[in-house]
């Protein structure tokens, strides 16, 4: 499977060929370098392990550091691929030229973080009456049952941390590559922040 780690840049809009705007998120491919391999014969599986993101040499522990090869430079950020479609070998470096000829991708992210909400913005309650005299605005109202079991089951729709969660779209529309300096134009909207990593793989509902 095709994959490569990115960096969210922000969204655009282009004009299509037919002449109508396309809006676009711009995903900023750094070099992904082959930092090492999984054999069916040592490991039980075929795999490529990739690093992405310039960090500090000497920011970066010794056993984290025991990972990349010799004539390799640490990065910031790893990722293992299974049965990777393409020919390559440790220290390769790869770049958006992987995507070429390739109409639709799954992009990987964590959404937006919203920290601590409430049950009405979180799982949409309708609340209580607004009306005069009414005290059941936007709490939950009551979570366990008053006769047996007495207890509040697990998994309860309650206030919480809202976000922040792996999120993967897919059969996203790969609108055009920019080789030269590595961007990924990408129809409509993927998860996460501005500058936020991604993962973009080779669709797999083509």
């Amino acid at each position: 499977m095709l994959s490569l780690i990115g960096r969210k840049i922000g969204m655009t809009q282009i004009f299509g060929e037919d002449g109508n705007v396309v809006p676009v998120t711009a995903v900023k491919v750094e070099p992904n370098v082959v930092v090492g391999e999984r054999t069916l014969a040592n490991h039980g599986y075929d795999a490529v392990i990739l690093g992405a993101g310039e960090v500090r040499q000497k920011r970066i522990r010794k056993p984290v550091l025991g990972q990349f090869p010799e004539g390799v430079a640490a990065t910031r950020f790893l990722m293992e691929v299974k049965s990777f479609e393409r020919e390559c070998k440790v220290g390769d470096r790869l770049g958006a030229e992987v995507f070429d000829g390739i109409s639709f991708v799954d992009v990987q992210g964590f959404s937006k973080g919203k920290g601590y909400q409430g049950v009405v913005k979180r799982h949409g309650f309708a609340g209580g009456r607004k009306t005069h005299g009414s005290k059941f605005h936007r709490t939950p109202g009551s979570t366990g049952n008053a006769a047996s079991p007495s207890k509040v089951f697990r998994g309860s729709r309650m206030a919480g941390r809202m976000g922040h969660a792996k999120t993967t779209i897919q059969n996203l529309s790969l609108v055009s590559i920019d080789k030269e300096n590595g961007f990924l134009l990408i129809k409509g909207s993927i998860p996460g922040a501005r500058n936020g990593i991604v993962v973009v793989r080779k669709s797999k509902k083509m």
